[in-house]
């Protein structure tokens, strides 16, 4: 069967999985006692196991097999959780997570994980550093090895698969295999049984089990339980084929030779599973149809059948595809809006007003189709931070809130990085160690805290520390010895201009370069990406107590609100998100200042700007009006006035990319197409407010 077409389902499922094991076990790091997060986590690993499995990624499948070995020894409470444990269960995790990201980019899955590999089982043997109590070291549930049948017990799941498979017209066989004694690899030998074995059926249960063969805790020999369609000579013929096999006795079962077998075994493995765990799965039989169909009923909640599902997956490009066609049925829409009202038909601007009024709602629809939850990017940082805690040696809880906030996917798919930077320097310059914590009567702990929230069209996101926040005196200490300002300015500045001097390229306070930060990269990247989504970054701090970074963001990129305006023979368009307000100046009013044109505002001075001089547009002069028409526009906090000819109005516009043929305009962040066939430029009044 090819599998080719479902890879992508397996990508998303297992990137999910992976999510979901890294959550839970930093959930089960600050509960390590309990033991329904460990369910939890080996339900989901084993599911991961079966999905890489029945792909042929066997890598991907067999590393989580030995993370699977871990858990059921938690699970059953044989092991206890240790930080050795959590920390190769998370190597474990990083490498399954290298797997899939190979298996996105078209490889195979491979990975070296022979060392994680190795951890894994020396925590099963229970002889890693510190280690303590585990399966290793207490009598097997299966029975010890030994040979004859008594040593394999079955339990009523395992025995009523073998009868229903001989029920069925599958054959039943007991096996017994001897290894020679002169063997080195005694594992790999048994290895290679199971694997041929399992080639042409199915293996139910083994004595020793397949965890104890593993690790060669068996003398030479091993039984099993065994279902398949090829004949008992043949399978023995196959196995007495494999090198350095001393003997392999195969014999096939009815229902009366399976009764004899395991009589009396049957009943106190029966008993037996009142009080002790079920058998793990490395050890159980893959579910026949009817074993599998109680299963499955016994999964469902009491009361009835489970919930149909309210969730479909939709691949990406067919939205960025639903999307081109509404903006262009919204360049369409306008342009009927203008036909009807010069045509002045009362049928014909009856059905254009209600066109209008469809597609405004398919539009909110469309729009919110494109919404994601910032979870979906902020559910990868509680990990980062545990990992970058930990190789500082600090104690950090990082607190989230308003995860459920959305945002266009768009944007989504941009802001995890400036975001990652943003962390990573609170964790690192933010929050103090441990020592210096103490010493300035904080807790031992540090806090920091990822906020989102919604804010008119835009969402705010802030990074909080309780840190011992920014020096003002050694930031410019630092900018002055980079020439980043002059001594002379450097006391005229405030606190928040100082703090924007981080922001610089090339900038930071750190003394020591490390591969966490301190090499002069990040900041200066995380504004400029950050600009690039018409987006604002500031910075609030007071020494000894934190700093705050908040990032501003508009709820999508696709379509605004914007005014539009007329200048000599051009229109532009400007978002309304970054407009103030606008009005109305006569000559007198403009001022010079210091070699700068500025206008009064508010009890305030405000530099002023001509977009006919900026763009060189034809056809209009501020110097031969008397009064001229300004918009005010905001940066952050700074503002500033752009003088217009006329203002055409407010409109739902949608944002063209001009791709390569206005590659690198300043101030002008795309294009549209307005009613008339005319196109727009979009200016981007970040460019002007420096």
């Amino acid at each position: 069967m090819d599998m080719n077409q479902y890879l992508s389902m397996f990508i998303d499922e297992s990137n999910d999985h992976l999510q979901s094991l890294n959550e839970k076990m930093l959930e089960l790091e600050s509960n390590p006692d309990d033991i329904s997060i460990v369910q939890v986590i080996f339900r989901s690993a084993h599911t991961l196991k079966g999905m890489a499995a029945t792909m042929g990624f066997e890598d991907l499948s067999s590393l989580t097999h030995q993370m699977e070995n871990v858990l059921d020894l938690v699970r059953n409470e044989k092991l206890k959780m240790q930080d050795f444990i959590f920390d190769t269960l998370f190597k474990s995790l990083d490498a399954l997570q290298m797997m899939v990201q190979d298996i996105t980019q078209g490889g195979e899955g491979k990975a070296d994980v022979s060392e994680i590999v190795a951890s894994l089982q020396s925590i099963v043997r229970g002889d890693f550093a510190g280690g303590g109590s585990s399966a290793a070291s207490k009598p097997a549930a299966t029975g010890a090895a030994a040979s004859g049948t008594s040593a394999i017990q079955l339990d009523q799941y395992q025995f009523s698969v073998l009868e229903q498979s001989i029920t069925e017209g599958h054959k039943v066989m007991y096996i017994d295999v001897a290894i020679r004694e002169d063997c080195q690899l005694k594992a790999a030998r048994a290895y290679l049984v199971f694997d041929l074995l399992e080639r042409y059926g199915e293996i139910v249960k083994s004595s020793p089990s397949v965890q104890d063969i593993e690790q060669e805790k068996f003398e030479r020999s091993f039984s099993l339980y065994y279902i398949t369609q090829k004949e008992a000579d043949e399978i023995q013929s196959m196995i007495l084929n494999l090198s350095e096999i001393d003997s392999a006795q195969v014999a096939a079962l009815d229902h009366e030779t399976l009764a004899q077998l395991t009589s009396g075994v049957k009943e106190t493995a029966a008993a037996a599973e009142a009080v002790a765990p079920a058998p793990a799965p490395s050890e159980a039989a893959p579910a026949k149809p009817a074993a599998a169909a109680e299963a499955k009923n016994n999964a469902r909640p009491a009361g009835g059948t489970s919930a149909p599902s309210r969730t479909i997956r939709v691949d990406i490009d067919r939205l960025d595809v639903l999307m081109n066609l509404l903006s262009e049925l919204l360049i369409d829409r306008a342009r009927l809006e203008q036909l009807a009202e010069e045509v002045k038909r009362s049928d014909l601007t009856e059905t254009v007003e209600h066109m209008s009024r469809v597609g405004s709602d398919l539009q909110n629809i469309v729009l919110k189709l494109r919404m994601v939850p910032v979870d979906t990017v902020f559910n990868r940082f509680p990990r980062m931070v545990r990992d970058l805690a930990k190789s500082l040696d600090k104690k950090i809880d990082l607190n989230i809130v308003g995860a459920e906030t959305e945002l266009d996917r768009t944007v989504i798919d941009e802001i995890g990085d400036p975001l990652v930077h943003l962390l990573r320097n609170a964790v690192d310059h933010g929050v103090e160690s441990t020592a210096e914590r103490i010493a300035a009567g904080k807790p031992e702990t540090g806090t920091v805290q990822l906020r989102a929230f919604h804010s008119g069209n835009h969402v705010f996101i802030e990074i909080e520390d309780d840190g011992h926040g920014i020096d003002r005196s050694k930031v410019l200490q630092k900018a002055i010895k980079n020439g980043v300002v002059k001594e002379s300015e450097a006391a005229a500045m405030s606190d928040e201009q100082v703090f924007m001097l981080l922001f610089a390229p090339g900038f930071s306070t750190a003394e020591v370069i490390s591969d966490i930060s301190g090499r002069g990269v990040g900041l200066d990247v995380v504004r400029s990406k950050i600009e690039s989504l018409s987006g604002v970054v500031s910075v609030e701090s007071k020494l000894g107590s934190g700093t705050k970074f908040s990032v501003q963001l508009p709820l999508t990129l696709s379509i605004i609100s914007a005014m539009l305006i007329k200048v000599g023979t051009e229109k532009y368009a400007i978002p309304l998100s970054s407009i103030v307000e606008t009005g109305l100046i006569r000559r007198e009013q403009v001022r010079e200042v210091h070699g700068y044109t500025m206008v009064a505002y508010r009890d305030t001075h405000i530099p002023l700007m001509s977009l006919a001089k900026l763009f060189d547009i034809p056809g209009f002069s501020e110097n031969d009006e008397e009064e001229t028409e300004i918009v005010v526009i905001r940066k952050g906090d700074r503002l500033a006035a752009l003088t217009v000819e006329d203002f055409i109005g407010q409109s739902e516009i949608v944002i063209k990319n001009l791709g390569k043929y206005l590659p690198s305009v300043q101030g002008v962040a795309g294009a549209t197409i307005l009613g008339d066939g005319q196109v727009a430029l979009i200016i981007d009044p970040n460019a002007f407010i420096k």
